[in-house]
């Protein structure tokens, strides 16, 4: 095999895979554009079938009128006959014999027609009937495919808010992160402060209970106000010595004389 016989290979089976891919995506459009051919020859056969049946009527008509006409030309035979006019019957009994003849040809051709309409009305409802089924069938997938790209929507976007949601715990992992991170250097920051100035030994000397100051309780208030109040009534008690017992003393001394 040449080279150019084998680039036109080549072509011919790319054409062939493009044009079995166009068929692929568009299966459902080729159904129904096939199934509206074959109801449009089911309506051809139909009209056929009528000419066909309208033929076998007028057929049917003038098989009728011949046997008629047959009968009667039998009636005159018969009456000529009877009267002894030999030579009339005989050209009567030609024109009966013309008219066996033709009706018997016709008779031929009507049964043939019978049997072609019974033949072609029996493939019209055979062909009906398979393309409501095929009908069907098609109604069928196209519901099909509808679900198919209903859940193929859905499918997508589920993932695609999966995808945002998974951006979204990222963004607030690190968020979480950062602010741990900030509050980690704040209180380092606030530790290293209290290191290098007096902060930290202010601290310490508080906790020693060497210094004063900040908060005061009730307690604290009410014992300052008690000892003021002692320290004040101390002198008083020094000066004025109690005389209460000196009657008491006295009275005493009478009576040990």
């Amino acid at each position: 095999m040449s080279i150019l016989e084998k680039i036109l290979t080549l072509f011919r089976g790319a054409a062939t895979e493009a044009g079995q891919s166009i068929v692929d995506k568009n299966a459902v459009r080729i159904l129904d554009q096939e199934i509206r051919d074959a109801q449009n020859e089911s309506v051809r056969a139909k009209d056929e079938l009528a000419r066909l049946m309208a033929q076998q009527k007028i057929a049917a008509d003038k098989l009728a009128a011949k046997d008629a006409k047959k009968a009667e030309y039998e009636g005159h035979i018969q009456r000529l006959l009877a009267s002894g006019d030999q030579n009339l019957a005989r050209d009567v009994a030609t024109k009966v014999a013309q008219l066996e003849s033709e009706v018997g040809e016709e008779q031929k051709s009507s049964t043939s027609l019978a049997a072609a309409i019974e033949k072609m009305h029996g493939a019209i409802k055979t062909a009906d009937r398979r393309i409501a089924g095929l009908q069907q069938q098609v109604d069928q997938v196209k519901v099909n495919e509808s679900v198919l790209r209903s859940q193929a929507a859905i499918s997508a976007r589920y993932s695609g808010q999966n995808a945002k949601l998974s951006t979204a715990l990222d963004s607030l992992d690190r968020i979480k992160t950062r602010q741990v991170e900030q509050s980690a250097r704040i209180d380092a920051a606030e530790q290293l402060a209290k290191s290098e100035g007096d902060g930290d030994l202010e601290a310490r000397l508080s906790k020693a209970g060497l210094l004063t100051g900040g908060s005061v309780s009730a307690d604290d208030v009410l014992a300052r106000y008690q000892t003021v109040k002692v320290t004040q009534n101390a002198p008083a008690q020094l000066a004025a010595p109690d005389t209460s017992a000196a009657p008491a003393a006295a009275n005493a001394a009478a009576k040990n004389a």
